[in-house]
């Protein structure tokens, strides 16, 4: 479903302006040296309205977490949380996936978040999935050696597509999980996890070694 458009976006926006980027691509190389006090860094793509962002910085304080949304009306209610909880170790940017290596060195990034992206159902759509081999090939340009991507979703289809492109790109899979909430909830939600937590759905996870 498409987001409505927020009329207010723009003032909400610069009242957040503290936390966002908007020319990430004058940072490349110099994150580290930027945000020199946290020991690690992790890129998060498409944090829609930034539950799964805020609670995870939180709990990761050693951590900056770069927060990737397209869609501006969803990003704002993120960085309305980030600012309402005051968490300092996050940014947020608006940034296209295929323009990675344009804002960040090789082997920046050590870890890559990617959860419930659109599963792009139709064949002919592949290629724009994020976890298509062409993205993960960009992904290891900015992924350090050993870098992780830590990928959710609840599409079936997606997630044996993305297994296949994983190992196909280099990658090895481990953790592996068809149903990660059976036993009780594990790990962070997204909003629209939460959506649908409790209600049948299983949630596939895996982490993906570089």
């Amino acid at each position: 479903m498409r987001m409505r458009k927020k009329p207010n976006l723009v003032p909400r926006m610069e009242r957040c302006a503290g936390v966002q980027i908007r020319e990430p691509e004058t940072l490349r190389g110099r994150w580290r040296e930027i945000f020199g006090q946290y020991d690690k860094l992790y890129l998060e793509l498409g944090c829609g309205k930034g539950r799964f962002t805020a609670e995870t910085a939180r709990t990761m304080p050693d951590t900056m977490l770069i927060a990737v949304e397209r869609v501006p009306d969803a990003m704002v209610v993120g960085m309305e949380r980030v600012c309402a909880g005051q968490i300092e170790n996050v940014r947020f940017v608006d940034l296209d996936a295929r323009r990675l290596t344009e804002v960040f060195a090789p082997g920046e990034i050590d870890r890559i978040y990617i959860n419930f992206c659109d599963p792009w159902k139709k064949g002919r759509q592949a290629k724009r999935r994020l976890t298509h081999r062409n993205f993960l090939e960009l992904y290891k340009q900015v992924l350090k050696p050993g870098g992780e991507i830590h990928f959710k979703t609840d599409n079936d289809m997606l997630f044996e597509f993305s297994l296949e492109e994983f190992a196909a790109a280099g990658f090895s899979c481990k953790e592996v999980t068809r149903n990660l909430h059976e036993n009780g909830l594990v790990g962070i939600m997204t909003d629209y996890e939460e959506k649908f937590y409790g209600q049948g759905v299983s949630i596939n996870r895996c982490v993906a070694v570089l």
